[in-house]
Formats: C-alpha cells, structure tokens, sequence
C-alpha cells in the first residue's frame, strides 16, 4: 500500500502535515476529510523518493522545489535506537499473538510518529507482501537496521523462530540502550560543569581582567610573576582570539580526519584502551558488548563464524576487532575460540576460561551471556564510582583556576595598599 506525505488545512484553518498510507489519493482524500482536513498538497513516497500528486486547490510548486523540499526533510530526519527498540518489542508482541508479519507491519506503520521510519516501515510491508523475506526487505535499508539485526532476523525465519529472535533482539536492544542511557546520563552532569566553568574562566580573562590590569598599567607598580602571566594570557585571548580559535577548531578537525584513516584509527584505539582509568572502562564496555551480541547470535541460530563476523563490527574498537577475526580464523581451522582469546591478551583471562567452560559443556551462548551481564554489572559500579571521583575532581580544578585569576588581581592590589600605608 503506497505511503503519502500530506499537508493541508485542519478545521481551524491551522496548517497541518503528516504521513499516511491509503490505497491510492481519492482514498486517501476522502480520509482526510472525514477528520475534517482539507488537502492541499500530496506527495508519494517510493523507494526513498517523493513524486507529487496534483489536487484540486494545491499550491502551485515547481518538481525541482518539491524535490528539494523532500530531500531537505529527510536529510534531517533519523531513526533513533529507541525507535527501533521499541518497533521490535512491539512486533515481537504482535507476532506471539498469532498476528501474520504483513498485518503486524501494517499496524505498527499507523502506530509510529516519525515520518521518515513510517514511509521505511510502509516501504518493508510491501516488500514483505509481494514474497520477500522479511531481512531481505530489512537489508535495503541499513542505514537504519544494522547487520546484527538483519542476520538475527535471517536467522529466525530459517529456523522457524521469529518470534523468539525478535524477543531476543528486543531484549537485546533495549538492554543497550539502557547502558548507554546510564553511561550517559552519569557524564552529563561533569560535562556541563566543566563546560560552564570554560566559560566562565574565558569571559573573566577576555573582559573583566583587561579592565583591572589596566588600572595597574596606569599605576606603573612591579606585579607579581603570576600576575604578569595572568596578563599575558588574557592579552592573548583579547587580541588573537580571531586566530586561536580557528587554530583549535583546524586541529579538531585534522585530529578527526587522522583517526579516520586506518593508521590512526589503530594508534587512537590502543591509546583508549591504555589510557589510565578510562582504559579499563573502554575494556569493559567493549567485552560486554562482544560477549553478549555473541550470545545473542548463537542463540538466535546464527553460525559461530557468522557471528563472530558480525562482532567484530560493532565492538568500537579496531584492536579487539583485528582479536575477533584472528579467532574467527582459527575456529576456522577447528580451534576452540577461547584460545585465541586468551592467547591475545587483550581480553581478561576470566573470559577466556568462561568461553573454554561453555564450550566444554555446550552452552556457549548461556556462558557468554553471564559474561555480559557480570560486565555490564561491572561498568555500572565503575561509571557510578568515575563519576563520584570526577565531580569533586573537576571542582578543585575549576577552583584552582579561578583561584588563580582571583589571586592573581588581588596581590598587586594588596601591595598597593601596603606601599600606601607606609
């Protein structure tokens, strides 16, 4: 069933838009009306495309505007991940409920708010009901479901088991987003304190020190040494602002390119894994998320070798990445995977003996699964115990600063009065 994008004039004579399916535009028109909206232009979606319909009292619009409009739309519109976690537990609900794929894609297009994933959603049920698999028709949009899903899904219909894949998936998913959340939501608050606390020492050494030094320029006195770097520094930033910050945006940017590149995406990886506190963290996190996207493939049914293909994309480091596929290739050959991994030494030894455990005993996917779970329980305790450090941390140092500045006014004016009352 085609998808439409619609704008028109509600009741009250307030512009309105939105996105509908209907069977063609008469239908779609005479839906309109009936919750009392006029229509006044209509677009198509296919394939990621918009083509106009031409309605009686729409406005007047060149193909090329139309295009651009469509294009500018979709540009800023994304999918987030909890979108898609939310789409999967719900079709995960209505697939156990005996509900067929196709009516179960159909209902959720009507359900969804954001645009952008109801024209995909619309665009994968008619896919779905013209004979395509369902990961088939999942595939032609990874920009917004990612192999992980895509294979886990392939590999539920292979097995007869979808409903059971997508409640594992949507546990799955939705227990990332709940790490990400808590990772997050425990840095927001040291991340606005330190940028307050730039901004802060910026404005007080671009506009309130060239005021008071002035007055001790005036004066002629000898100022302190950390008085006359005080100056220094606030001259710096009063008259070369205009080339400093260009400077430091340039070297963000160049930065960014270089660990872009493989060379430098390498030596960016091993220094996040190295570096002291963070490094262990960065560890945990990124074993966490190996041991349980790989439990979560076995258990769906995707081969061992499959999955470890798929890992290896998605840990966020290429260091472990280039580990995984050593051990992808040494199963290969008929090694164990916990040998490699032990052999690397980039994981902890207690994963390596958990795997050689679950591998013994064939519960592989059980094993890894308690892996992840004792690390993301790990990576909360020490998120919880940065952020207790961190907090206090950046106070002394913000304090220091503008201990610093403070001092730095002071001590001349001091002085002055000393020399005066003598």
């Amino acid at each position: 069933m085609p998808v439409y994008e619609y704008k028109g004039l509600n009741s009250k004579g307030k512009n309105v838009q939105g996105v509908k399916e209907a069977d063609s535009p008469r239908v779609l028109k005479g839906a309109l009306r009936k919750e009392g909206i006029f229509l006044t232009e209509l677009f198509e979606a296919k394939a990621g495309k918009a083509s106009k319909k031409k309605l009686a009292g729409s406005k007047k619009q060149s193909d090329g505007l139309l295009a651009k409009e469509v294009d500018f739309k979709k540009y800023f519109q994304r999918v987030s991940v909890q979108e898609i976690a939310l789409f999967t537990r719900q079709l995960s609900t209505l697939n156990r409920a005996g509900i067929p794929l196709v009516a179960s894609l159909a209902a959720l297009v009507d359900q969804t708010e954001n645009e952008k994933f109801k024209r995909v959603l619309s665009q994968i049920k008619d896919r779905v009901n013209e004979g395509s698999s369902f990961a088939d028709a999942l595939r032609e949009h990874k920009d917004i479901f990612d192999d992980l899903y895509i294979n886990m899904i392939r590999a539920g219909e292979s097995g007869g088991a979808l409903d059971v894949v997508l409640k594992r998936l949507a546990e799955f998913t939705e227990a990332q987003l709940r790490l990400r959340r808590k990772i997050v939501g425990a840095l927001v608050y040291p991340a606005v304190m330190t940028v307050f606390g730039i901004i802060i020492v910026l404005v007080l050494m671009a506009f309130v020190v060239p005021k008071v030094t002035k007055l001790f320029e005036d004066i002629g006195a000898t100022l302190p040494m950390n008085t006359r770097i005080l100056i220094s520094i606030s001259n710096m930033l009063s008259n070369y602002w205009f080339i400093l910050f260009p400077l430091m945006g340039l070297a963000i940017y160049g930065l960014r390119k270089y660990i872009q590149t493989e060379k430098g995406r390498a030596k960016y990886d091993t220094f996040t894994l190295r570096v002291p506190i963070f490094g262990r963290l960065t560890r945990m996190i990124a074993t966490g998320r190996f041991a349980s996207t790989m439990s979560t493939l076995l258990s769906s049914g995707v081969p061992m070798l499959t999955a470890m293909d798929i890992v290896k994309s998605i840990v966020g480091n290429t260091v472990l990445a280039k580990v995984i596929d050593d051990a992808r290739e040494n199963v290969r050959e008929g090694e164990s995977l916990a040998v490699p991994l032990k052999r690397s030494g980039e994981f902890d030894p207690i994963v390596g003996h958990m795997v050689a455990v679950g591998e013994k005993a064939g519960h592989l996917e059980e094993m890894l699964q308690h892996v992840a779970e004792a690390y993301e329980t790990q990576v909360e305790a020490r998120v919880s115990q940065l952020t207790s450090l961190l907090e206090p941390l950046i106070l002394v140092v913000m304090g220091g600063v503008v201990g610093f500045v403070v001092m730095s006014i002071l001590m001349p004016i001091l002085q002055l009065n000393s020399a005066i009352g003598t």
